[in-house]
């Protein structure tokens, strides 16, 4: 089979229905924020995803997910006008909140989700989408950002299509059904007719970034849903288990950061 005959957003959207990891409701990301808005500012993602934007000769970027401004913060500085879109709410009251704090004034907030209609959007210079691709249709995903963008595109995308490491998982003795994985983007690219380049960052892992076992677990369940009593027992006691270095060394799991120019 030759790889034009291939549909690889039909394959990507079939991997997602199937998928242990779910997207979650407004609802869950507006009680989430407050947590995220306390460990999100500070970490390597950020900076690693930052120094990978090209902003030359730019005046306006659109940050789509960006929850409470982790990179919107940090990049509006750099720009005419920033604009930060959410479906959440509360993510974007984090954002105003810190965005007055840092007496940042140029960044726009707009409530919308994926699946609401853009027309109402201005196209900016850059649009990123920074860990927030989680769409039944990548395909038409992309494409509304690709209509927004002037001159690039930068996304992320989970590398390994599981957000809860192996070695955890067995210790649960609990089977999933991967997402699909960051090649599945660019390929769906590559089929449109847009040629990306793939970089990867990183970001901390659960061990450095929940130093409780009730916010150990409490991560895990919100990747994965509900636990069985056996599974919740299994990993509390992986937690109790793991040496006290492990869970304070550094940790990190991997993002593909794959950009394209108009």
């Amino acid at each position: 089979m030759n790889l034009e005959n291939i549909d690889f957003n039909a394959l990507y959207m079939q991997q997602k229905e199937r998928s242990s990891f779910q997207m979650k409701s407004k609802e869950s990301w507006d009680k989430k924020a407050s947590s995220m808005n306390t460990k999100v500012h500070h970490s390597i993602y950020n900076e690693e995803f930052v120094q990978l934007l090209n902003l030359e000769q730019c005046e306006t970027l659109l940050d789509v997910g960006c929850g409470v401004g982790n990179l919107s913060l940090k990049i509006a500085p750099k720009l005419k006008t920033l604009y930060a879109l959410d479906y959440s709410p509360q993510m974007l009251h984090y954002l105003q909140h810190n965005a007055k704090e840092q007496h940042i004034g140029n960044i726009v907030t707009l409530e919308k989700s994926w699946y609401d209609a853009w027309d109402d959007i201005p196209s900016c210079d850059v649009v990123i989408a920074s860990r927030s691709m989680e769409v039944t249709n990548m395909q038409e995903a992309l494409l509304k950002l690709h209509h927004k963008a002037n001159k690039r595109v930068y996304v992320s995308y989970k590398v390994g299509g599981s957000f809860v490491d192996e070695a955890i998982l067995n210790a649960m003795g609990k089977t999933i059904v991967k997402k699909p994985d960051y090649i599945y983007v660019v390929n769906i690219l590559y089929a449109l007719g847009i040629r990306s380049s793939v970089n990867f960052v990183r970001s901390e892992g659960r061990s450095t970034i929940y130093t409780s076992k009730e916010k150990f677990v409490e991560s895990i369940q919100w990747s994965l849903g509900e636990l069985t009593t056996p599974e919740l027992q299994r990993l509390e006691a992986y937690y109790d288990n793991l040496d006290e270095t492990k869970k304070t060394q550094e940790e990190y799991v991997y993002w593909a950061v794959i950009a394209w120019e108009k």
